[in-house]
């Protein structure tokens, strides 16, 4: 139950296009490389097609080409997001422009060195640079960061160490379980952490638990929601979590000494019928859980 909740969650995601929150899973670097594709594409207004952009077509069309949602128009695209200063910029912000002396009426995708790639009525999809004294610099009024970047580097991460996401539950995964298990309110203190957005799927459930004092950050303040977590650290916040006590019995697994910090844990864990270890006799201490593993877990749990 608890995989194919999360599927037709994810499903739905996709299908409603939940603005930027799937941002994380894409880079600055992607980002750059996509936009550098449509080099030379003419400018056409109200263009959304590699026949001719606009400026927001354009941004949106590239943010699509990785599987990023964002509205149409360029004042949508201003209110998304979060500001960042100039001095702040990084490869895939979006950068702002007063051109007609209405407010926000042109836009671009920031790609490092000062640069930023645009459509141009003058000249398509090109590269100009925002301190432009000519023309861009006086018109420069704002941008927005719609890549969450401390996220983008906990995916790559991931990525990097090969751990296959589509099996193993996340940290915001399990926390999202939990909470809805134990019918969790709703937390009146938020825990601010600095990788998990109010937009977010997960927001209430991780600030839920956060509260409970089943999960926390690290000294970072952060949550590592997209982090796969350990067998161990589950038994310990199972245990916690559902406030369950030692039983009788004692299961010997393999790999689980006497010593280890989650030996109790994955002890009380096996008296109350949680789990049985794997059948080579072992609980598989330092393995990823993976969906199917929590989802038996929280389906043994009273």
């Amino acid at each position: 139950m608890f995989r194919k909740v999360l599927k037709v969650c994810l499903l739905s995601s996709a299908l409603l296009m939940m603005n930027v929150t799937a941002a994380n899973a894409a880079s600055p670097s992607e980002i750059k490389t996509k936009a550098y594709n449509y080099i030379g594409t003419p400018y056409a207004y109200g263009g959304t097609t590699s026949k001719g952009f606009d400026c927001s077509g354009f941004i949106q069309q590239v943010f699509q080409d990785v599987a990023i949602d964002l509205p149409r128009t360029t004042s949508e695209q201003y209110n998304e997001g979060t500001s960042v200063s100039k001095s702040n910029l990084e490869t895939g912000d979006l950068v702002f422009f007063n051109t007609s002396g209405k407010g926000v009426s042109h836009a671009g995708i920031y790609i490092g060195s000062n640069q930023f790639i645009h459509s141009s009525s003058s000249n398509g999809v090109s590269v100009s640079s925002i301190n432009d004294p000519y023309y861009w610099g006086d018109k420069y009024i704002g941008a927005k960061r719609v890549l969450e970047q401390s996220q983008v580097i906990e995916k790559d991460e991931v990525k990097s160490a090969n751990i296959d996401m589509s099996i193993f539950a996340s940290r915001a995964e399990v926390a999202k379980s939990i909470a809805g298990k134990l019918n969790l309110p709703l937390a009146d203190n938020k825990a601010n952490y600095s990788d998990v957005k109010t937009t977010s799927e997960y927001y209430d459930a991780i600030n839920s638990v956060t509260a409970a004092g089943i999960f926390s950050g690290n000294e970072e303040g952060k949550f590592n929601p997209s982090k796969p977590i350990t067998r161990a650290h589950v038994a310990k916040v199972l245990v916690e979590a559902f406030n369950l006590k030692p039983a009788a019995g004692t299961h010997n697994f393999k790999d689980v000494n006497t010593t280890h910090w989650a030996s109790e844990y994955v002890q009380i864990l096996a008296q109350n019928g949680v789990t049985i270890g794997k059948p080579d006799g072992t609980f598989g201490i330092n393995d990823n859980v993976t969906y199917t593993q929590m989802d038996t877990f929280i389906n043994r749990l009273k």
